[in-house]
């Protein structure tokens, strides 16, 4: 039997993305994306014990592991002015905690909201920004143990601080990207879900949130590459350079993965919008 001819070319679905008209139709569902991400607080913390101090229990009892535990093992040598480890370790674990958080919880946005996505329309990323602004509420939570460290440990801040609304650009455009990425594509393979916590504990051993990333290499080279594989590897130890040691962020290092964060950002993003049309049918 002949198989039916494909239809003319010429009357084919191609879907355009407008980036300017994208953001414009992000900004006018703003409020939308804050009810979705104040209703998953709630939700997370209503019922809790003890509330939104889960935010910190978290990355402090990692840090008191890290301390009690990997420090003993390894010397870990905290570079210039010499920070306590307790400390040290902290200030790796914020960035790390925030991105994991936004990836597990961001990721897995759209399958969860299933049912919003057949009744509501809407720009389908403002779930994954919403799980972004989650992320972001207990990484200050989080944050504000800080403020008790520092005069425990009788350290203090560095001049250098100023750096760091540099990094944290870079932390949010790497993480958004790669959220974006990863909630659509586990609409369409729900095996990811299954393996996003262990990609995430993986990827906790892969970056350097416990140790220096000299422990990897010594080589310039590796480690330039290293920064655009996983931008989270400037952004960490521009962190500690900047907070604790009174050096600027290593700048060839942050280059390498500012420019690596924008490509992850524009990608997953296009990758979303691409596939943003199927995601009421499948998920």
């Amino acid at each position: 039997m002949p198989r039916p001819s494909e239809p003319p070319k010429n009357i084919w679905f191609r879907r355009r993305v407008s980036l300017t008209r994208s953001l414009v139709e992000l900004w006018a569902f703003r409020e939308l994306t804050a009810t979705l991400a104040e209703r998953d607080l709630r939700v997370r913390y209503k019922q809790a014990a003890l509330g939104v101090a889960w935010a910190v229990i978290t990355p402090v009892i990692m840090m008191l592991a890290f301390s009690l535990i990997v420090n003993k093992i390894t010397h870990t040598n905290t570079g210039l002015h010499h920070p306590p480890y307790p400390l040290w370790s902290y200030m790796g674990l914020l960035p790390w905690t925030f991105f994991s958080s936004t990836v597990g919880g961001g990721g897995m946005s759209l399958v969860s909201n299933n049912t919003l996505l057949n009744k509501l329309y809407c720009p389908r990323e403002v779930f994954p920004i919403a799980g972004m602004i989650d992320a972001t509420f207990d990484a200050l939570i989080a944050a504000l143990v800080l403020a008790i460290m520092f005069p425990a440990l009788g350290f203090a801040p560095a001049s250098t601080s100023i750096y760091v609304p540099l990094l944290l650009i870079v932390l949010v455009m790497f993480t958004m990207g790669v959220t974006l990425a990863v909630s659509v594509i586990v609409v369409y393979m729900r095996d990811l879900r299954l393996a996003i916590p262990m990609v995430l504990q993986f990827g906790l051993f892969v970056t350097p949130v416990i140790y220096p990333p000299t422990k990897l290499s010594h080589h310039p080279a590796f480690l330039i590459a290293y920064s655009v594989i996983n931008p989270l590897v400037p952004v960490i130890d521009g962190m500690r350079r900047c907070v604790l040691s009174g050096q600027p962020p290593n700048w060839t290092w942050l280059l390498a993965g500012g420019v690596s964060s924008l490509v992850f950002l524009v990608g997953g993003f296009w990758l979303f919008k691409r596939l943003e049309t199927g995601i009421a049918d499948v998920a």
